[in-house]
């Protein structure tokens, strides 16, 4: 039994890197996918381009505004947001709303960052896309000390249906695939620098210490876990309370329940302050002196229809 919980606490405290080594695992087998299933490259001089950078793009654009609809704090931040302006800049601090979106931006690149590197490593949909360019500078660059036809069959190269030398075909893509992961390595550089400098940027910057932050971080987790649980069993008990009071046809049995005015409070996104020992909104909330237990008495939106009804 210990060592069943070694092996749990082992996973949970890893639970970051699993998540995103399955990432990436699902984004090598999906451009695997597209290569050998869907993906064929045209061969033709105006639409290898286009084609190309459509599936290059046109799947880390996807996964980008997937990371973005999957990110709760982006929904916390803009829920109410056309009724309460002030919302996304609390007290007039642009700054950290700035801040604050630039975190779930950076967050939701992380899987169209990965596509990007894996497709570049391939090097089917750039290989592709480049031979369409109609650039003198690129076709230059790939036809340099070369004959006229290597600028006319450029664009059949990667379908292997050129009319050029077998030699010449295959020193083109190897140009195109060298070009290609150059690009995919320079991408995974950047990406590690620019995270490692935004880690160290933000831990230099906090306002608690190491082991103080490594607190906060679990202590949001175990919060959020513990809220999911304790919100489906609140939620059930209330359903069956409402449902028994209808099919019994009597009054309901008080029930408590918190007003509109806290759930605002504790959905709003927590700035720390070192004047108060809190972790969380809800923990401020919880902590506060002024809170109002008073049930609210106001119509409340049907999820269904999109109108109210009191």
């Amino acid at each position: 039994m210990d060592n069943f919980q070694t092996v749990l606490h082992f996973f949970m405290n890893q639970k970051a890197t699993i998540g995103y080594s399955f990432m990436a695992l699902l984004t090598i087998g999906g451009e695997r996918v597209f290569s050998m299933v869907s993906f064929q490259c045209p061969c033709n001089h105006d639409q290898n381009f286009p084609y190309g950078l459509i599936f290059l793009l046109g799947p880390a654009a996807v996964l980008l505004v997937l990371g973005l609809f999957f990110s709760t704090r982006l929904w916390r931040l803009y829920t109410g947001w056309c009724l309460n302006p002030m919302k996304l800049c609390p007290r007039g601090n642009c700054f950290n709303c700035l801040r604050v979106f630039m975190n779930i931006f950076s967050g939701a690149c992380v899987a169209p960052i990965m596509w990007l590197c894996v497709a570049l490593l391939n090097g089917t949909f750039y290989e592709c896309a480049v031979s369409g360019l109609d650039d003198n500078v690129v076709v230059d660059m790939f036809c340099k000390n070369k004959t006229i036809k290597c600028r006319e069959e450029l664009a059949r190269v990667p379908c292997g249906r050129s009319k050029l030398s077998k030699d010449e075909n295959m020193e083109l893509l190897l140009m195109f695939r060298a070009q290609s992961q150059i690009l995919g390595w320079f991408i995974i550089i950047t990406s590690a620098v620019l995270g490692l400098l935004g880690t160290c940027y933000r831990n230099s910057c906090s306002k608690v210490s190491y082991l103080q932050l490594m607190f906060w971080k679990q202590y949001v987790e175990k919060e959020k876990a513990g809220f999911d649980s304790f919100a489906v069993n609140y939620a059930n008990k209330l359903a069956e309370r409402n449902l028994q009071s209808f099919f019994e046809n009597k009054n309901p049995e008080p029930f408590p329940f918190p007003n509109h005015k806290s759930w605002e409070e504790i959905s709003a996104l927590y700035s720390f302050s070192r004047s108060e020992q809190c972790y969380s909104t809800l923990q401020r909330y919880v902590e506060g002196a002024d809170r109002d237990f008073t049930p609210e008495r106001r119509p409340v939106l049907d999820l269904e229809y999109g109108m109210e009804m009191s």
